[in-house]
C-alpha cells in the first residue's frame, strides 16, 4: 500500500517561488512584491510570507525590517563555502550510495541523467536532481539533507558556471562518467570523478565571479 504524501500550500509555494528565484525571474536585491506575487499565484500573503521565510533559511532570500524580502545576490565567498562543503561530503556519500543502491534507485539515477541533457530554464533543476539521485541511496538522511540544501544554494552558481558556450556539454560528459562508475559500484573511481567534477566547477566559478564581482 502506497503512503499518501500531503503537501501543504506553503510547501507548494516554496517550490514555486524557489523556481522563480533560481531561474532568475525575481530581480536580485529588489524587494519581492508580495501583493502582486500573491495575486499572480492566487494565494493570500500569509502562506506566501511563510514560504519566503523558509527560503530565507535556505539562503536564497534575505529579509529587512519594514522592507520585506529580497533575492540575495551571487557571492564569491558563499560559492566557495557551498562547494567546499560539497567537496567534504559528496564524494564519499556518492560512493556509499553506489554500494547500497537497489535496482529501482539505479534505474532512477539513469532516468534522471537523461533529463540533464535538456537545455533551458530547468537545466539547473535537472542538474540538481541528478546529483541528489546519486546521493539518496546512501541511506544517510542527515548528510543527504545537508547536501540537498547545499545543492539548492548552489543552483544559481551552477547556472552561472554553465553560461559559457560548451560548458553544458562538458558537464554532461562528466555526469556520464560519474554515472557509469556509480552503476558499476566502482566506489574509488566514482568518488574521484565526483571530487574532480566539483573542483572543476569551483575553479571555473572563481574566475567568473572574480571577473564579474557585481554578479
Amino acid at each position: 500500500m502506497k503512503s499518501l504524501v500531503v503537501r501543504t500550500l506553503s510547501d507548494q509555494l516554496v517550490d514555486l517561488v524557489r523556481d522563480r528565484i533560481l531561474a532568475g525571474v525575481a530581480a536580485v536585491d529588489q524587494p519581492i512584491r508580495q501583493d502582486s506575487l500573491a495575486a499572480e499565484l492566487g494565494v493570500s500573503k500569509i502562506p506566501l510570507r511563510e514560504a519566503l521565510a523558509r527560503l530565507e533559511q535556505e539562503g536564497l532570500v534575505r529579509s529587512q525590517a519594514n522592507r520585506g524580502f529580497f533575492v540575495r545576490p551571487l557571492n564569491a565567498d558563499e560559492a566557495e563555502e557551498v562547494f567546499m562543503l560539497r567537496l567534504q561530503l559528496e564524494p564519499v556519500t556518492v560512493a556509499l550510495a553506489a554500494q547500497r543502491a537497489d535496482d529501482g534507485e539505479r534505474e532512477q539515477a539513469s532516468a534522471t541523467f537523461a533529463m540533464t541533457n535538456t537545455n533551458g530554464d530547468r537545466i539547473g533543476a535537472f542538474n540538481r536532481a541528478f546529483h541528489i539521485a546519486l546521493i539518496r541511496p546512501s541511506r544517510h538522511p542527515i548528510t543527504t539533507n545537508i547536501l540537498e540544501r547545499l545543492h539548492v544554494m548552489g543552483d544559481r552558481y551552477v547556472r552561472k558556471h554553465l553560461e559559457p558556450l560548451g560548458r553544458d556539454g562538458r558537464a554532461n560528459d562528466e555526469h556520464r562518467d560519474i554515472l557509469d562508475a556509480w552503476l558499476a559500484r566502482d566506489t574509488e573511481r566514482v568518488s574521484a570523478l565526483t571530487r574532480a567534477h566539483i573542483n572543476q566547477t569551483l575553479d571555473d566559478l572563481r574566475r567568473q565571479l572574480a571577473a564579474a564581482p557585481s554578479a
